[in-house]
């Protein structure tokens, strides 16, 4: 299968040329182990996969010598043995050329914490997300969310016309989900998503976290992926999988160290209504999560999981540091995604209905009054065909024409 262009290229190229280490994180099947050995070749580095019993035995035995194998290595699977660390260190300072170590993981680089104290300052990293709509077309692309940042909402109706965008039906997206080995293969269905739950629990889980208990955690999969889209309970968790709510904790946070379960922060900006604290629940793919749910046909909250899945996308590919959030007042007032950068903000709602009208939008015009200019314009995406302003500074547009 040929490799499509993917979003996170320009952005893996520039840590390679700055940096003397880089790990390349995200969930199993991203196609991050693709995109690293498509930086390897010209470069002449080596590829080495922990995933390999015996490479895996031997970086136990002798790290110094592994990392010394070539002037340039492409390490996959390096959660496997984050004792390496120490050596990959000392190599880099011997010799700390931009791009000598290229190393993936399948495990958050927060909870690798002796890979991640002992490179200290030498490393970069970057995560893979799941195939964006765009990357899917073959553009390599998530959707417009810089472009609508660097022009004056008054413009944004122009722009998202003259950017085009074919109409798309979302449930069809939603099902096939942003994972390579699905999204791009027709035939792969129920099999390929059976044997990558499979692998991930009997592989990827037990070598973060060394537990047992597979069925259990598979159930809070499931549960979780039932409540997509709501703040995370993890007293319902608890009561429906007959699991302790400490034990849904721990296992959510699990989760959520190996790339599955997203939890999507509150905003906390300033203001005088008293906000909800507590995370919302997405997945890493629809697709996913409607097998592990156990669903056939996606709601409205897997057209969500679409755009935060693709604004995820974006905003771990570029320089400038973003945020995503959700908002949600005590009062039942929420807009689904709140996106910071350089100090302003983008407001998002979706709907999956053909037509919405400044009903539809009032959350975002509480939002906008409630943080003001700092809020640069709103975006109420629907499931229809046109583009129209529904209020001030808040538009109705497809959500194609955006993702």
């Amino acid at each position: 299968m040929e490799m499509l262009p993917r979003l996170l290229s320009t952005a893996l190229d520039a840590a390679l040329d700055a940096s003397p280490i880089v790990v390349l994180t995200g969930a199993r099947g991203t196609g991050k182990n693709t995109l690293a050995a498509s930086r390897g070749g010209e470069h002449g580095r080596v590829r080495l996969s922990l995933g390999d019993y015996d490479l895996l035995a031997e970086a136990r035995r002798s790290p110094d010598e592994l990392v010394r194998r070539a002037p340039r290595l492409l390490i996959e699977e390096v959660q496997r043995e984050v004792g390496l660390a120490a050596a990959l260190g000392a190599a880099a300072d011997e010799r700390p050329e931009p791009g000598r170590f290229l190393l993936t993981a399948t495990a958050d680089a927060a909870d690798m914490r002796e890979l991640t104290e002992t490179l200290g300052g030498r490393a970069t990293y970057l995560r893979a997300w799941p195939l964006t709509r765009g990357e899917q077309l073959g553009l390599g692309v998530a959707g417009w969310w810089g472009d609508l940042f660097d022009t004056p909402a008054a413009e944004w109706y122009d722009l998202l016309l003259e950017v085009g965008g074919e109409p798309d039906e979302w449930w069809s997206l939603a099902k096939s989900g942003g994972f390579p080995g699905l999204a791009l293969d027709a035939e792969a269905g129920d099999a390929w998503l059976r044997e990558q739950v499979r692998t991930y629990l009997e592989h990827d889980l037990r070598a973060l976290s060394h537990t047992e208990r597979l069925a259990d955690v598979r159930r809070v999969m499931g549960a979780a992926c039932r409540r997509l889209g709501e703040v995370a309970n993890q007293a319902e968790l608890a009561r429906e999988t007959g699991i302790s709510a400490p034990t849904v904790f721990r296992y959510l946070n699990l989760l959520e160290a190996s790339y599955q379960a997203v939890r999507l922060e509150p905003y906390g900006g300033a203001g005088t209504r008293r906000l909800v604290r507590t995370p919302k629940l997405y997945w890493v793919d629809t697709a996913v999560a409607l097998h592990l749910a156990g669903e056939e046909s996606p709601r409205a909250a897997h057209l969500e999981n679409l755009v935060l899945g693709d604004l995820l996308a974006w905003r771990d590919a570029q320089l400038a540091r973003t945020g995503v959030y959700y908002w949600r007042t005590q009062l039942g007032e929420e807009v689904d995604f709140v996106v910071e950068q350089g100090g302003r903000l983008l407001a998002v709602e979706v709907r999956t209905a053909g037509e919405v009208t400044a009903s539809d939008a009032r959350h975002l015009t509480t939002f906008r009054r409630q943080y003001g200019d700092a809020v640069h314009g709103a975006l109420l995406l629907h499931d229809g065909d046109d583009t129209y302003w529904v209020s001030d500074r808040v538009l109705a547009t497809p959500w194609w024409r955006v993702i």
